[in-house]
């Protein structure tokens, strides 16, 4: 799960945020968890910021160091709760092309997202949540285009002019 407000420690660099619960948790040593730490930070683009504090980082990096803690377990699916990146549309960028990255290495994951455009491009399926159920559900293509239902309607025309 990745959380909306990232949850990192802050006190900890983020490889020790990473190593975190393979080492504690899964009880991994501390050499093989900063092996696979190191890893999926070059994954995610991070490498270079191993030693550094999350303060130190701009919001998409956060959100890239919590994808990567996330991935460090080797999870078979991901949650992902979207957070507020601000008016910097690089940082939404940064993240959404990883996200495209791990779809294209197989990785199943369900993501909570207001970027219509994204979900449309890369979505399999689309539910549209109203009232915490399913208020419609479909292919992309199709419920973000042509949704059947009146409440999908007026949410979708706010992002995409329907």
């Amino acid at each position: 799960m990745v959380f909306q407000a990232y949850n990192l420690f802050p006190h900890l660099s983020v490889l020790d945020n990473i190593m975190l619960a393979p080492v504690r948790v899964h009880r991994r040593s501390r050499a093989e968890a900063a092996t696979a730490a190191q890893e999926i930070l070059e994954r995610v683009g991070l490498a270079d910021k191993a030693r550094v504090r999350p303060d130190e980082l701009s919001g998409g990096q956060q959100q890239r160091v919590a994808i990567a803690r996330a991935l460090v377990n080797s999870p078979e699916l991901m949650l992902l709760d979207e957070g507020d990146l601000g008016p910097r549309p690089e940082l939404v960028g940064e993240v959404l092309d990883l996200l495209v990255s791990l779809k294209a290495d197989g990785m199943t994951m369900v993501l909570a997202t207001h970027e219509m455009a994204f979900a449309k491009e890369v979505a399999d399926r689309v539910c549209f949540l109203h009232g915490g159920q399913i208020h419609e559900e479909g292919p992309p293509a199709s419920l973000l285009t042509a949704p059947t239902r009146e409440r999908t309607r007026a949410f979708l025309a706010r992002f995409v002019g329907l």
